[in-house]
């Protein structure tokens, strides 16, 4: 397909590539997850890759197909409210042999410019109310 054929197509019309962190970066050994999210304002759909980085050992973790959706809130500096969620395969910790499945879900109440608050879960871990900031 063409650019010019994107551009023209209604379902791709208005889609932007936003990148940004959840968690408290800064803090050591704060896990941090990081987005890149192709939105489709349009479709009200949002997706891409997410990485999950710690400072520990086996501490960053690769999530492809992340899917979820953008609203639009319709008043004060919170404008949208975004959710995510994905798998991927963790494998267990030595001595075990084998790999498990895991959950990811985020969620982020951010601004026009993807700055606000979220919190994200993971292996059984959650983390709420950290900042959500833009790389853009």
């Amino acid at each position: 397909m063409s650019t010019k054929e994107l551009e023209l197509s209604p379902a791709i019309a208005g889609a932007y590539l936003t990148k940004g962190t959840i968690g408290n970066v800064g803090t050591p050994g704060a896990p941090i997850v990081h987005f890149s999210l192709v939105v489709v304002p349009s479709k009200n759909t949002v997706s891409g890759t997410v990485e999950i980085t710690q400072a520990i050992e086996g501490g960053n973790i690769t999530i492809e197909n992340v899917k979820g959706t953008i609203r639009a809130t319709g008043f004060g500096k919170i404008t949208k409210i975004v959710s995510l969620e994905g798998e991927y395969f963790q494998s267990f910790p030595p001595p075990a042999i084998g790999i498990m499945e895991q959950k990811f879900f985020a969620h982020m109440d951010i601004d026009d410019s993807w700055n606000g608050q979220g919190g994200f879960s993971y292996g059984g871990q959650k983390i709420n109310n950290v900042p959500v900031k833009s790389e853009n």
